[in-house]
């Protein structure tokens, strides 16, 4: 089993600011990864280099072996993003959003088997006819990552995937991300704290632009001498104040 994820450096700059400062990390195939960070810590400029939404200023990553800038095509190919703001068009119905983003992935002749796979596999069926500007948040989220794995990527990006979500529909992405751990690498962008602690295989911290501590929960208890993830977590962030 080799590296899904290998950066070594990765910085970006915009103007005179740093958002990501010398990030090496290395993940390995079919782990999930917690990114952790207060506002405006790195974690999504990161997610965006790494699926070729922006170009670093410096450093080098690679996606399974693939340099994100030389190689963005086939990067491109390799990932699914499920972006922080909602990705799905509002007067389209839930099929015909799987459809639109199937098309960019597929062949003609492969959409419609996939579609009909995605929604069974989301618990979309009930659904897949009506409008998404009628259905409620947290199935609007669920369609969102629905649409970021329809390609079949070998790597997938959740980029703060249950921000504003109630209890009940968390809980219920949860499950659904559960069941992705079995087959596909994931990252994963989150201010909540349970959910990386329920989730995660190993946990990343940021501040500042840079990785500050890496490890699993036991590990990074054991580092900082604090017990639960967000007593390290404060115990981290605020050492680097």
């Amino acid at each position: 089993m080799g590296y899904a994820i290998k950066t070594e450096g990765l910085t970006k700059t915009f103007k005179d600011k740093v958002a990501v400062d010398g990030l090496t990390l290395s993940v390995n195939e079919g782990e999930l990864i917690a990114l952790l960070g207060v506002n405006g810590a790195g974690k999504t400029t990161t997610v965006r280099m790494l699926t070729c939404l922006t170009n670093p200023t410096g450093g080098k990553a690679e996606i399974l072996g693939h340099d994100v800038v030389s190689e963005r095509d086939l990067v491109k190919s390799l990932v699914g993003v499920s972006p922080q703001e909602t990705a799905v068009a509002e007067n389209l119905t839930v099929r015909e959003n799987l459809e639109f983003i199937a098309a960019l992935y597929l062949p003609k002749d492969k959409i419609r088997a996939a579609v009909d796979r995605t929604i069974n596999a989301f618990g979309l069926k009930e659904f897949e006819n009506k409008k998404a500007k009628l259905l409620s948040g947290g199935y609007k989220r669920k369609i969102s990552i629905a649409m970021a794995t329809i390609g079949g990527p070998k790597i997938l990006f959740l980029d703060e995937p249950t921000l504003g979500l109630d209890v009940l529909a968390r809980r219920q992405l949860w499950r659904e991300i559960e069941v992705l751990k079995k087959d596909t690498t994931i990252i994963l962008t989150t201010h909540y704290m349970e959910e990386a602690q329920a989730l995660a295989d190993r946990i990343v911290i940021m501040t500042e632009g840079k990785v500050r501590a890496v490890g699993t929960l036991d590990e990074l208890e054991a580092m900082t001498g604090k017990k639960g993830l967000e007593d390290v977590f404060v115990s981290v962030a605020e050492a680097e104040v």
